[in-house]
Parts: C-alpha cells; structure tokens; sequence
C-alpha cells in the first residue's frame, strides 16, 4: 500500500508539473498494476488520458499518454504533454538492439532482464524486451542509453553486441493469434477468462481475486464484473484476449462469443 502510494504520488507531480510549468514529464516505466493504479486516478481526477497520441487538432492544453513503443506494449510510461509538443518530437524511449554472437545458445527474456538488473539498473527504467532468435531489441528510457551501451556486453556467457535506434526502427515479434469460438453462461469476467484462456471457471475467479486480471489494462477483482464486446482481457503470465464479438444465444440459452487470444 505505501509503495502504491508513493507511486500515485509521483504521478501526480509529474502531471501537475506538466500542466503548471507547461513541460513535458513522464514516469518511468509501469507495470500491469502499476499502470491500473495510475488509470483509475486519472479517472477520478478527470486527466485527459488517451493510449496513443490524439490528432493535433484534438489536443487539450495537456495530455497524458500510456506508451510503451508500440501497441500491446506490457510496459508503459505515462508521458505528460502541453499542446505545444508532439509526441514524435519528446520521445522518452530509445530502443537498444543486442545482437549474440554466432552459434552462442538461445536466450530468454529472463537471461537479458537478469543481466541487466545485475549491472544495477532499476526495472523502471526498463520497458519489454523483444526477443528473436539472434538477440533482442531492449526499449529503455533515452537517458540510461548511454550507461547500457557502455557497459552491457554479455548476457550470462553469451557475447552481445550493442546498437541504439529510434523507437520507430523497433523490431516487433510477430505474434501467434488464436479465435476461439465458444459459449459461455453470461458474460460475467470469470466465465470470458475461462473460456479464453483455457480455465475453470473456479481457477479463473482465483486468478481474478489474486488481482492478476485486467480489463481495458485495468485491475478487476470482481468474478461477477460483466465484461463487453471490444473489452480486452489480460492474464498475468497467460497473455492477451480479446472479446470480439457477443453473438445470439444457443438453444440451451447460452450466450456464443467469439474470442482473439494472444
């Protein structure tokens, strides 16, 4: 709790800084909860908040935006801009490119993560890290770009070499997605998680009430909260869904939906 409040402290000085001294601020980067926090404030403060940048004629005299580099991003900062500035012109991000040396073994996200805390850099400065099969692209803050370049030079025993690009030459994975055609009871958050994601109804209501499942990247503990068409889910080291469609009911008065899970 205090470490939650800490966090919703720090994000309202950076907004209230925003909107005072006309700058440009953001936080580092947030987490799954940590991000839920951060909405449901800016909710009940009534801060313009959007998930990508706006057009330009549509700009309040601040906004904040939830980006992580590209869209689905697990890890976000929240960016506070006055109308003046453009996202694509105060872009916090930076993406470094690590590339292992020839026929060196697989690496995980967990071998590059882990490396990279042991050289004593804060998780906060540090967004997803992509991983293909011949290294990964590492989205950080642009002011840590620096200390990583000169100092990352292997994860566990494998060799890497180090390169830093603009956000917009980060390379995304492309990512398996799955439709699932299915029925369900009701359209209640333990009923669509089940279905997506391969539960029980009971398992998915635990996994609910542990506070690992998001609706619309926002924390939902409620079994019973009714979840709509459009609605994106997240389970906490299960992955991503999404409601795309609620059809008619069945004969035995089932509700049919469809689902994109990945």
């Amino acid at each position: 709790m205090k470490e939650d409040n800490f966090l919703l402290g720090q994000i309202e000085d950076k907004i209230t800084q925003c909107e005072n001294k006309y700058i440009v601020t953001h936080t580092g980067f947030l987490d799954s909860h940590q991000q839920s926090l951060a909405r449901v404030y800016c909710r009940k403060s009534h801060i313009p908040v959007f998930d990508e940048e706006p057009a330009h004629e549509n700009f309040p005299p601040t906004r904040s935006i939830f980006y992580g580099g590209y869209e689905d991003a697990e890890r976000v900062v929240l960016i506070s801009l006055p109308d003046y500035a453009a996202l694509e012109d105060y872009d916090p991000l930076t993406v470094i490119r690590a590339v292992k040396a020839d026929g060196s073994r697989e690496l995980t996200h967990r071998d590059y993560l882990g490396s990279l805390v042991g050289l004593g850099i804060k998780r906060e400065l540090l967004g997803d890290i992509l991983v293909r099969e011949d290294g990964a692209d590492i989205i950080a803050l642009a002011d840590i770009a620096e200390f990583i370049l000169m100092n990352y030079y292997k994860a566990g025993r494998t060799n890497l070499s180090l390169s830093q690009h603009p956000i917009s030459e980060l390379i995304v994975p492309q990512q398996k997605r799955t439709t699932i055609t299915d029925t369900v009871a009701s359209l209640r958050l333990d009923s669509v998680v089940a279905s997506a994601f391969g539960l029980s109804r009971g398992k998915a209501a635990e996994a609910i009430g542990r506070g690992i499942v998001f609706v619309n990247h926002v924390e939902v503990t409620k079994p019973d909260f009714q979840v709509s068409e459009g609605d994106k889910l997240t389970l906490r080291g299960k992955g991503k869904a999404c409601l795309l469609e609620v059809g008619g009911r069945s004969r035995k008065d089932r509700q049919y939906i469809t689902i994109e899970k990945y």
